[in-house]
Protein backbone atom coordinates (compact mmCIF):
# COMPACT_ATOMS: atom_id res chain seq x y z
CA UNK A 1 0.00 0.00 0.00
CA UNK A 2 1.58 3.20 -0.87
CA UNK A 3 0.42 6.69 0.41
CA UNK A 4 1.25 10.01 -1.73
CA UNK A 5 2.20 13.09 -0.52
CA UNK A 6 1.96 16.18 -2.40
CA UNK A 7 3.32 16.92 -5.38
CA UNK A 8 6.61 18.75 -6.16
CA UNK A 9 6.75 20.85 -9.38
CA UNK A 10 10.42 21.46 -11.14
CA UNK A 11 10.34 23.47 -14.09
CA UNK A 12 7.51 22.73 -16.58
CA UNK A 13 7.48 19.45 -15.04
CA UNK A 14 5.83 17.70 -12.29
CA UNK A 15 6.73 14.60 -9.87
CA UNK A 16 4.73 12.59 -7.65
CA UNK A 17 6.46 11.30 -4.37
CA UNK A 18 5.09 8.11 -3.08
CA UNK A 19 6.29 7.05 -0.14
CA UNK A 20 6.07 2.68 1.17
CA UNK A 21 4.63 1.98 4.51
CA UNK A 22 6.82 0.87 7.08
CA UNK A 23 9.43 1.99 9.48
CA UNK A 24 11.83 4.73 8.16
CA UNK A 25 14.81 2.04 7.44
CA UNK A 26 12.59 0.42 4.83
CA UNK A 27 10.84 2.92 3.31
CA UNK A 28 12.00 3.73 -0.08
CA UNK A 29 10.88 6.69 -2.04
CA UNK A 30 9.99 6.24 -5.89
CA UNK A 31 9.42 9.67 -8.59
CA UNK A 32 7.14 8.71 -11.10
CA UNK A 33 7.80 10.98 -14.49
CA UNK A 34 4.35 12.54 -15.30
CA UNK A 35 6.11 13.85 -18.49
CA UNK A 36 3.52 16.39 -19.85
CA UNK A 37 2.49 19.76 -18.01
CA UNK A 38 -0.77 19.49 -16.24
CA UNK A 39 -2.15 22.43 -18.27
CA UNK A 40 -1.50 20.38 -21.17
CA UNK A 41 -3.07 17.52 -20.07
CA UNK A 42 -6.33 19.17 -18.59
CA UNK A 43 -6.69 20.86 -22.05
CA UNK A 44 -6.68 17.69 -23.87
CA UNK A 45 -9.09 15.18 -21.82
CA UNK A 46 -11.21 17.84 -20.87
CA UNK A 47 -10.25 18.04 -17.19
CA UNK A 48 -11.45 14.32 -16.67
CA UNK A 49 -9.46 11.68 -14.85
CA UNK A 50 -7.21 10.03 -17.05
CA UNK A 51 -8.19 6.55 -15.07
CA UNK A 52 -11.55 7.13 -15.41
CA UNK A 53 -11.54 6.46 -19.32
CA UNK A 54 -12.34 3.29 -20.51
CA UNK A 55 -11.12 2.05 -23.47
CA UNK A 56 -12.78 1.10 -26.66
CA UNK A 57 -13.20 -2.45 -28.25
CA UNK A 58 -13.72 -3.20 -31.58
CA UNK A 59 -15.32 -6.50 -32.15
CA UNK A 60 -12.93 -8.27 -34.94
CA UNK A 61 -14.90 -11.37 -34.90
CA UNK A 62 -13.60 -14.97 -34.92
CA UNK A 63 -9.67 -14.41 -34.44
CA UNK A 64 -7.82 -16.75 -37.26
CA UNK A 65 -4.63 -16.85 -35.92
CA UNK A 66 -5.72 -17.69 -32.31
CA UNK A 67 -8.05 -20.72 -34.40
CA UNK A 68 -4.36 -22.21 -35.88
CA UNK A 69 -2.45 -21.33 -32.45
CA UNK A 70 -0.54 -18.18 -34.52
CA UNK A 71 0.99 -14.91 -33.73
CA UNK A 72 0.10 -12.32 -36.05
CA UNK A 73 2.47 -11.86 -38.13
CA UNK A 74 3.24 -15.62 -38.81
CA UNK A 75 4.95 -16.01 -42.01
CA UNK A 76 3.32 -18.34 -45.01
CA UNK A 77 5.41 -21.81 -43.84
CA UNK A 78 4.17 -21.70 -40.18
CA UNK A 79 0.46 -21.67 -41.50
CA UNK A 80 0.95 -24.30 -43.40
CA UNK A 81 2.88 -26.20 -40.38
CA UNK A 82 0.35 -24.62 -37.55
CA UNK A 83 -2.74 -25.97 -40.28
CA UNK A 84 -1.44 -29.31 -41.38
CA UNK A 85 -0.96 -30.10 -37.15
CA UNK A 86 -4.55 -28.73 -36.51
CA UNK A 87 -6.20 -30.18 -39.66
CA UNK A 88 -4.89 -33.63 -38.20
CA UNK A 89 -5.72 -33.46 -34.92
CA UNK A 90 -9.68 -32.40 -35.45
CA UNK A 91 -9.93 -34.91 -38.65
CA UNK A 92 -13.46 -36.55 -37.99
CA UNK A 93 -11.52 -39.63 -39.37
CA UNK A 94 -9.37 -39.61 -36.40
CA UNK A 95 -11.05 -37.17 -33.41
CA UNK A 96 -14.46 -38.80 -32.45
CA UNK A 97 -15.21 -36.26 -29.99
CA UNK A 98 -18.47 -34.02 -30.52
CA UNK A 99 -17.36 -31.03 -31.69
CA UNK A 100 -14.11 -32.04 -33.95
CA UNK A 101 -16.41 -31.73 -37.18
CA UNK A 102 -17.06 -28.02 -36.00
CA UNK A 103 -13.59 -27.23 -35.13
CA UNK A 104 -12.17 -28.67 -38.29
CA UNK A 105 -14.59 -26.58 -40.67
CA UNK A 106 -12.89 -23.54 -38.32
CA UNK A 107 -9.65 -24.49 -39.03
CA UNK A 108 -10.49 -25.24 -42.76
CA UNK A 109 -11.89 -21.23 -42.96
CA UNK A 110 -8.65 -20.27 -41.02
CA UNK A 111 -6.10 -21.02 -43.22
CA UNK A 112 -8.45 -20.29 -46.30
CA UNK A 113 -7.86 -16.63 -45.12
CA UNK A 114 -4.44 -16.91 -44.00
CA UNK A 115 -3.59 -18.75 -47.03
CA UNK A 116 -4.22 -16.21 -49.39
CA UNK A 117 -2.45 -12.91 -48.93
CA UNK A 118 -5.46 -10.73 -50.41
CA UNK A 119 -7.88 -12.38 -47.91
CA UNK A 120 -5.47 -11.98 -45.01
CA UNK A 121 -4.36 -8.24 -45.81
CA UNK A 122 -8.38 -7.33 -45.83
CA UNK A 123 -8.33 -9.66 -42.67
CA UNK A 124 -6.01 -8.49 -40.85
CA UNK A 125 -7.30 -4.14 -41.67
CA UNK A 126 -10.74 -5.03 -40.95
CA UNK A 127 -11.22 -8.07 -39.07
CA UNK A 128 -13.55 -10.73 -40.06
CA UNK A 129 -17.12 -8.65 -40.61
CA UNK A 130 -15.18 -6.38 -42.72
CA UNK A 131 -13.16 -9.49 -44.54
CA UNK A 132 -17.75 -11.12 -45.70
CA UNK A 133 -19.42 -7.87 -45.79
CA UNK A 134 -17.09 -5.68 -47.55
CA UNK A 135 -16.26 -2.98 -45.06
CA UNK A 136 -16.19 -2.77 -40.93
CA UNK A 137 -18.97 -2.18 -38.92
CA UNK A 138 -19.04 0.89 -39.68
CA UNK A 139 -19.75 0.76 -43.25
CA UNK A 140 -16.61 3.49 -43.73
CA UNK A 141 -13.40 1.25 -45.09
CA UNK A 142 -13.95 1.73 -48.25
CA UNK A 143 -13.54 -1.93 -48.74
CA UNK A 144 -15.01 -3.70 -51.55
CA UNK A 145 -13.37 -7.36 -51.22
CA UNK A 146 -16.33 -9.41 -49.77
CA UNK A 147 -15.47 -13.09 -48.80
CA UNK A 148 -17.49 -16.61 -48.11
CA UNK A 149 -15.95 -19.87 -47.32
CA UNK A 150 -17.01 -22.52 -49.36
CA UNK A 151 -17.98 -24.62 -46.59
CA UNK A 152 -16.19 -28.06 -47.53
CA UNK A 153 -13.50 -28.44 -45.41
CA UNK A 154 -12.55 -32.22 -46.71
CA UNK A 155 -12.08 -30.03 -49.82
CA UNK A 156 -9.66 -27.81 -48.38
CA UNK A 157 -7.77 -31.01 -46.57
CA UNK A 158 -7.73 -32.79 -50.06
CA UNK A 159 -6.36 -30.02 -51.64
CA UNK A 160 -3.62 -29.41 -49.12
CA UNK A 161 -2.65 -33.39 -48.83
CA UNK A 162 -2.42 -33.67 -52.61
CA UNK A 163 -5.94 -35.24 -53.17
CA UNK A 164 -5.12 -37.78 -50.27
CA UNK A 165 -6.12 -38.94 -46.82
CA UNK A 166 -2.97 -39.35 -44.89
CA UNK A 167 -4.32 -41.49 -41.95
CA UNK A 168 -4.51 -44.10 -44.98
CA UNK A 169 -1.13 -44.53 -44.52
CA UNK A 170 -1.49 -46.07 -41.63
CA UNK A 171 -5.20 -47.62 -41.83
CA UNK A 172 -6.34 -47.66 -45.95
CA UNK A 173 -9.47 -45.66 -46.49
CA UNK A 174 -11.81 -44.34 -43.70
CA UNK A 175 -14.80 -46.14 -44.65
CA UNK A 176 -12.43 -49.02 -43.66
CA UNK A 177 -11.49 -49.43 -40.03
CA UNK A 178 -10.28 -52.81 -40.01
CA UNK A 179 -7.38 -52.02 -42.39
CA UNK A 180 -4.07 -54.02 -41.76
CA UNK A 181 -5.08 -55.29 -38.75
CA UNK A 182 -5.72 -51.89 -36.94
CA UNK A 183 -9.08 -50.72 -35.40
CA UNK A 184 -7.96 -47.17 -35.17
CA UNK A 185 -11.47 -46.23 -33.25
CA UNK A 186 -10.05 -48.35 -30.61
CA UNK A 187 -6.38 -47.67 -30.90
CA UNK A 188 -4.76 -45.14 -28.10
CA UNK A 189 -3.43 -42.87 -30.16
CA UNK A 190 -0.88 -40.15 -27.81
CA UNK A 191 0.24 -37.11 -29.17
CA UNK A 192 2.34 -34.02 -28.48
CA UNK A 193 2.68 -30.61 -29.30
CA UNK A 194 4.74 -30.77 -32.03
CA UNK A 195 4.35 -34.28 -33.52
CA UNK A 196 0.73 -35.40 -34.60
CA UNK A 197 1.88 -39.12 -35.44
CA UNK A 198 3.98 -39.23 -32.55
CA UNK A 199 2.09 -42.13 -30.82
CA UNK A 200 2.71 -44.29 -33.75
CA UNK A 201 6.21 -45.36 -33.00
CA UNK A 202 4.74 -47.89 -30.47
CA UNK A 203 3.07 -50.01 -33.37
CA UNK A 204 6.09 -50.16 -35.33
CA UNK A 205 6.10 -47.13 -37.26
CA UNK A 206 9.04 -46.09 -35.60
CA UNK A 207 13.08 -46.65 -35.95
CA UNK A 208 15.33 -46.26 -38.93
CA UNK A 209 12.18 -46.76 -41.03
CA UNK A 210 9.87 -44.94 -39.28
CA UNK A 211 7.84 -41.89 -39.73
CA UNK A 212 9.82 -39.85 -38.49
CA UNK A 213 9.07 -35.91 -38.19
CA UNK A 214 10.03 -34.42 -41.22
CA UNK A 215 7.87 -36.23 -42.96
CA UNK A 216 5.51 -34.53 -41.57
CA UNK A 217 6.47 -31.35 -44.18
CA UNK A 218 6.20 -33.63 -46.92
CA UNK A 219 2.90 -35.28 -46.50
CA UNK A 220 0.87 -33.28 -48.69
CA UNK A 221 2.96 -34.85 -51.00
CA UNK A 222 3.70 -37.86 -50.43
CA UNK A 223 3.37 -40.39 -53.53
CA UNK A 224 0.29 -42.55 -53.72
CA UNK A 225 0.12 -46.26 -54.37
CA UNK A 226 -0.33 -47.18 -57.84
CA UNK A 227 -2.95 -49.35 -59.67
CA UNK A 228 -2.02 -52.18 -61.20
CA UNK A 229 -1.76 -52.46 -65.06
CA UNK A 230 -4.95 -53.06 -66.78
CA UNK A 231 -4.21 -54.73 -69.76
CA UNK A 232 -5.93 -55.64 -73.03
CA UNK A 233 -5.65 -58.03 -75.60
CA UNK A 234 -5.26 -56.78 -78.93
CA UNK A 235 -5.60 -58.85 -81.95
CA UNK A 236 -3.87 -58.26 -85.45
CA UNK A 237 -4.03 -59.43 -88.19
CA UNK A 238 -0.83 -60.86 -90.69
CA UNK A 239 -1.86 -57.28 -93.11
CA UNK A 240 -1.41 -55.17 -90.35
CA UNK A 241 2.09 -56.39 -89.00
CA UNK A 242 3.12 -56.24 -92.38
CA UNK A 243 2.43 -52.67 -93.29
CA UNK A 244 2.04 -51.37 -90.27
CA UNK A 245 -1.20 -49.83 -88.68
CA UNK A 246 -2.85 -47.51 -86.04
CA UNK A 247 -5.82 -48.41 -84.43
CA UNK A 248 -8.44 -46.36 -81.95
CA UNK A 249 -9.51 -47.96 -79.00
CA UNK A 250 -11.93 -46.52 -77.12
CA UNK A 251 -11.99 -47.07 -73.03
CA UNK A 252 -14.37 -45.58 -70.17
CA UNK A 253 -13.05 -44.57 -66.93
CA UNK A 254 -13.29 -42.94 -63.61
CA UNK A 255 -11.47 -39.83 -63.44
CA UNK A 256 -11.00 -37.49 -60.12
CA UNK A 257 -12.91 -33.92 -60.16
CA UNK A 258 -11.13 -30.83 -59.19
CA UNK A 259 -12.66 -30.90 -55.57
CA UNK A 260 -10.26 -34.31 -54.97
CA UNK A 261 -12.67 -36.22 -53.52
CA UNK A 262 -15.92 -36.99 -55.54
CA UNK A 263 -15.53 -38.74 -59.21
CA UNK A 264 -17.09 -38.67 -62.89
CA UNK A 265 -17.19 -41.38 -65.81
CA UNK A 266 -15.75 -40.61 -69.21
CA UNK A 267 -15.18 -42.18 -72.43
CA UNK A 268 -10.96 -41.39 -73.81
CA UNK A 269 -10.25 -42.86 -77.44
CA UNK A 270 -6.28 -44.35 -77.20
CA UNK A 271 -4.38 -44.46 -80.39
CA UNK A 272 -2.02 -47.59 -80.38
CA UNK A 273 0.27 -47.33 -83.16
CA UNK A 274 1.32 -51.06 -84.60
CA UNK A 275 4.76 -50.53 -86.23
CA UNK A 276 5.96 -53.12 -89.18
CA UNK A 277 7.10 -56.38 -88.11
CA UNK A 278 5.86 -56.31 -84.26
CA UNK A 279 6.27 -59.49 -82.44
CA UNK A 280 2.99 -61.41 -80.62
CA UNK A 281 3.16 -60.20 -76.91
CA UNK A 282 4.75 -56.87 -77.73
CA UNK A 283 3.10 -54.37 -75.15
CA UNK A 284 2.04 -50.83 -75.94
CA UNK A 285 1.64 -49.27 -72.77
CA UNK A 286 -0.57 -45.81 -72.00
CA UNK A 287 0.81 -44.09 -68.37
CA UNK A 288 -1.85 -43.63 -65.82
CA UNK A 289 -5.12 -43.58 -67.99
CA UNK A 290 -7.00 -46.09 -65.93
CA UNK A 291 -9.55 -44.65 -63.30
CA UNK A 292 -8.47 -42.55 -60.95
CA UNK A 293 -9.93 -41.69 -57.04
CA UNK A 294 -8.62 -39.59 -54.11
CA UNK A 295 -6.71 -42.57 -52.80
CA UNK A 296 -4.82 -43.93 -55.59
CA UNK A 297 -2.38 -43.42 -58.72
CA UNK A 298 -4.42 -44.35 -61.92
CA UNK A 299 -3.20 -47.54 -63.28
CA UNK A 300 -1.24 -47.90 -66.63
CA UNK A 301 -2.93 -49.34 -69.70
CA UNK A 302 -1.36 -51.88 -71.74
CA UNK A 303 -2.47 -53.28 -75.23
CA UNK A 304 -0.77 -56.68 -75.55
CA UNK A 305 -0.60 -57.89 -79.21
CA UNK A 306 -2.18 -61.28 -80.41
CA UNK A 307 -1.55 -62.74 -83.59
CA UNK A 308 -5.33 -62.80 -85.83
CA UNK A 309 -5.57 -66.98 -87.34
CA UNK A 310 -5.14 -66.38 -91.03
CA UNK A 311 -6.22 -68.43 -93.60
CA UNK A 312 -2.90 -69.25 -95.13
CA UNK A 313 -0.16 -68.78 -93.22
CA UNK A 314 1.22 -68.99 -89.81
CA UNK A 315 3.45 -66.55 -88.15
CA UNK A 316 7.15 -67.93 -87.06
CA UNK A 317 8.66 -64.49 -85.71
CA UNK A 318 9.62 -62.77 -88.82
CA UNK A 319 9.09 -65.57 -90.94
CA UNK A 320 5.68 -66.95 -92.50
CA UNK A 321 4.89 -70.77 -93.38
CA UNK A 322 2.49 -71.68 -96.35
CA UNK A 323 1.81 -75.46 -96.53
CA UNK A 324 1.49 -76.24 -100.18
CA UNK A 325 -0.51 -79.68 -100.82
CA UNK A 326 0.62 -81.72 -103.85
CA UNK A 327 -0.50 -84.89 -105.11
CA UNK A 328 2.05 -87.77 -104.98
CA UNK A 329 2.00 -88.05 -109.14
CA UNK A 330 3.29 -84.25 -108.70
CA UNK A 331 5.54 -85.06 -105.88
CA UNK A 332 6.88 -87.85 -108.36
CA UNK A 333 6.91 -86.55 -111.18
CA UNK A 334 7.45 -82.91 -110.76
CA UNK A 335 4.85 -79.91 -111.12
CA UNK A 336 4.99 -75.90 -110.54
CA UNK A 337 3.23 -74.34 -107.46
CA UNK A 338 1.24 -71.13 -107.21
CA UNK A 339 2.96 -69.69 -104.00
CA UNK A 340 0.65 -67.02 -102.52
CA UNK A 341 2.25 -63.53 -100.75
CA UNK A 342 1.49 -61.33 -98.09
CA UNK A 343 1.03 -58.80 -99.77
CA UNK A 344 -1.32 -60.65 -103.03
CA UNK A 345 0.97 -61.61 -105.14
CA UNK A 346 1.41 -65.12 -106.77
CA UNK A 347 5.31 -66.50 -107.23
CA UNK A 348 5.42 -69.74 -109.18
CA UNK A 349 7.60 -72.58 -107.57
CA UNK A 350 8.71 -75.12 -110.20
CA UNK A 351 9.61 -78.09 -108.45
CA UNK A 352 11.68 -81.04 -111.08
CA UNK A 353 13.28 -82.77 -108.37
CA UNK A 354 11.16 -85.79 -105.99
CA UNK A 355 9.18 -83.78 -103.46
CA UNK A 356 9.29 -86.35 -100.10
CA UNK A 357 6.66 -84.97 -97.69
CA UNK A 358 7.95 -82.59 -95.39
CA UNK A 359 9.78 -81.28 -97.74
CA UNK A 360 10.64 -77.31 -97.62
CA UNK A 361 11.22 -74.95 -99.71
CA UNK A 362 12.41 -70.82 -98.96
CA UNK A 363 11.36 -67.56 -100.70
CA UNK A 364 13.72 -65.30 -99.51
CA UNK A 365 12.72 -62.13 -98.70
CA UNK A 366 9.28 -62.45 -98.65
CA UNK A 367 7.94 -62.64 -95.31
CA UNK A 368 7.51 -60.21 -92.57
CA UNK A 369 9.52 -56.91 -91.81
CA UNK A 370 12.26 -57.01 -88.90
CA UNK A 371 11.04 -54.68 -85.92
CA UNK A 372 14.24 -53.09 -85.56
CA UNK A 373 15.28 -53.04 -89.35
CA UNK A 374 11.65 -52.52 -91.29
CA UNK A 375 12.87 -52.24 -94.37
CA UNK A 376 14.42 -55.32 -94.55
CA UNK A 377 11.95 -58.73 -94.29
CA UNK A 378 11.80 -62.62 -93.76
CA UNK A 379 11.23 -65.48 -95.62
CA UNK A 380 7.96 -67.15 -96.63
CA UNK A 381 8.50 -70.59 -95.93
CA UNK A 382 6.80 -73.64 -98.02
CA UNK A 383 5.99 -76.68 -96.43
CA UNK A 384 4.95 -79.30 -98.83
CA UNK A 385 2.36 -82.14 -97.68
CA UNK A 386 1.88 -84.97 -100.25
CA UNK A 387 -1.51 -86.34 -100.42
CA UNK A 388 -1.55 -90.18 -101.05
CA UNK A 389 -4.17 -91.85 -103.00
CA UNK A 390 -6.67 -94.16 -101.07
CA UNK A 391 -6.10 -96.68 -103.17
CA UNK A 392 -3.83 -98.02 -106.68
CA UNK A 393 -5.88 -100.34 -109.48
CA UNK A 394 -4.24 -103.53 -109.64
CA UNK A 395 -2.65 -103.13 -113.16
CA UNK A 396 -1.30 -99.67 -112.01
CA UNK A 397 0.64 -101.25 -108.80
CA UNK A 398 2.26 -104.03 -110.95
CA UNK A 399 3.60 -101.29 -112.94
CA UNK A 400 4.82 -99.67 -110.54
CA UNK A 401 6.36 -102.61 -109.10
CA UNK A 402 8.16 -103.16 -112.50
CA UNK A 403 9.07 -99.44 -112.56
CA UNK A 404 10.29 -98.58 -108.96
CA UNK A 405 13.42 -99.61 -107.13
CA UNK A 406 13.74 -102.07 -104.52
CA UNK A 407 15.50 -99.75 -102.57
Amino acid sequence: MFKCEKRQKVGNESFIKSIGDGNAEKRRTTFFRVGISLGILSAHFGGTRILDQKPHTLDMGKDYYKILGLASGANEDEIKKAYRKMALKYHPDKNKDANAEDKFKEIAEAYDVLSDPKKRAVYDQYGEEGLKTGGGSSGNTGSTFHYTFHGDPHATFASFFGGSNPFDIFFGSSRSRMSNGFDHEAMDIHEDEDDVFGGFGRFGFGGVNGFHKRHQDQLHSRRKVQDPPVVHELKVSLEEIYQGCTKRMKITRRRLNPDGRTVRTEDKILNVVIKKGWKEGTKITFPKEGDATSENIPADIVFLLKDKPHGLFKRDGSNIVYSAKITLKEALCGCTVNIPTIDGRVIPLPCSDVIKPGAVKRLRGEGLPFPKVPNQRGDLIVEFQVRFPDRIPQPTRELLKQHFPCS
